[in-house]
């Protein structure tokens, strides 16, 4: 039932010290794509000011309950399904979303979706929060992108390590304006945008 997911052990740390800077403000956080359910379950501890809203696929969804339970923390929510290609998301307003390891994941129409969502669901001034690798025009993928990218489209041709302008220009045209881009342990990102 409870879901270990060793990179989120590795990167939950470095991760909340972003969120801690960027997240000041009392407010819903919403997740989507919590996967075992660790991350929502640590940021929720260490940022008590915050609802934590975790989301994912209904097949998910039995993994973060079992860590919402064990913890019982007021402020991390019961989870909710999530479909990205679904037209109606469960929150409808929110101060945040927060999505970890998932863009590289699906195809580039849920990445599109993902964008057309947050660009609807947040609150004028609200943040989406991405983390994950990615490429950029002006220098090479890092080699063990290379190698994860390689790894990503032999297991399914539609993931794959995403350009950052090409997210960038998404980000844009759902009204979202790219606040911070920040290098992260093990050639990560955090970046983020901020609805204008």
């Amino acid at each position: 039932m409870k879901q270990f997911s060793p990179s989120c052990e590795r990167n939950q740390e470095p991760i909340l010290a972003v969120l801690r800077e960027i997240f000041t403000a009392p407010g819903l956080v919403l997740e989507i794509g919590s996967g075992s359910g660790q991350h929502a379950v640590h940021f929720a501890r260490a940022l008590p000011h915050l609802a934590w809203q975790p989301t994912d696929i209904a097949e998910n969804l039995p993994s973060i309950a079992a860590w919402r339970a064990e913890a019982g923390l007021p402020n991390l929510r019961e989870p909710l399904a999530l479909d990205l290609f679904a037209d109606d998301w469960p929150v409808k307003q929110t101060r945040a979303v927060v999505c970890i390891n998932t863009i590289h994941i699906v195809s580039w129409q849920g990445v599109e979706r993902l964008f057309a969502g947050a660009g609807r669901v947040l609150a004028p001034g609200g943040i989406l929060y991405v983390y994950g690798p990615y490429r950029y025009a002006d220098r090479p993928l890092e080699p063990s992108n290379e190698d994860f990218d390689r790894w990503l489209k032999a297991r399914d041709p539609v993931s794959g390590v995403r350009l950052f302008e090409d997210v960038n220009r998404l980000a844009g045209q759902n009204g979202l304006l790219l606040a911070g881009d920040r290098a992260m342990p093990a050639n990560n990102r955090s970046i983020w945008w901020q609805k204008g």
